[in-house]
């Protein structure tokens, strides 16, 4: 094979894998929520937040994360948005543990966890971290109501997670 068509076809595997950027569509998906009911992304406009879930711990950065968005969570209903936010882990103990992520936060009522126990969702997003005690790069994306991104933040640390107040601004108005 031809040196430019190899590092051609290695770029087009790189781009394949990214996850959703401004101006797509995200990917559909099905999860359930914390009663086992199966819930999609639905109408726009939603923020779209991926914890890192349950990677052997409860993740404080997430815990801090998830805590900020809910006491902005008058400011998320006035815009009228909805906050879903997907908790990937290992399939025997995602339920439980998510349950315990949530058991000290009081979520509002637009408020929802969803929770990945294959990493089908994170896959399909491009976000999985397949390292030890890793299990998703966390992320946030702003989805409007025609179903395009809008807003879209990748972090490939623990840190550097978008802030209520960076949503916020960034919503639609």
């Amino acid at each position: 094979m031809k040196p430019l068509l190899l590092i051609a076809l290695s770029l087009t595997a790189v781009l394949a894998a990214a996850p959703p950027a401004v101006g797509e569509r995200p990917p559909a998906f099905t999860l359930t929520n914390l009663d086992g009911v199966s819930k999609q992304l639905g109408p726009g406009p939603v923020v779209l937040i991926v914890l890192r879930g349950f990677p052997g711990y409860q993740c404080p950065m997430c815990n801090r994360q998830v805590s900020e968005f809910v006491r902005s969570g008058t400011e998320f209903a006035r815009a009228g948005v909805r906050v879903v936010m997907v908790y990937p882990g290992p399939p025997a103990e995602v339920q439980t543990k998510a349950k315990e992520f949530v058991s000290d936060k009081n979520l509002p009522q637009h408020f929802e966890l969803l929770v990945d126990p294959d990493y089908t969702f994170t896959k399909a997003y491009s976000l999985r971290w397949d390292a030890p005690n890793e299990t998703a790069y966390p992320a946030t994306f702003i989805v409007d109501k025609n179903g395009k991104i809008t807003f879209a933040k990748v972090s490939r640390t623990h840190g550097g997670r978008t802030t209520a107040a960076e949503v916020l601004a960034a919503l639609p108005r």
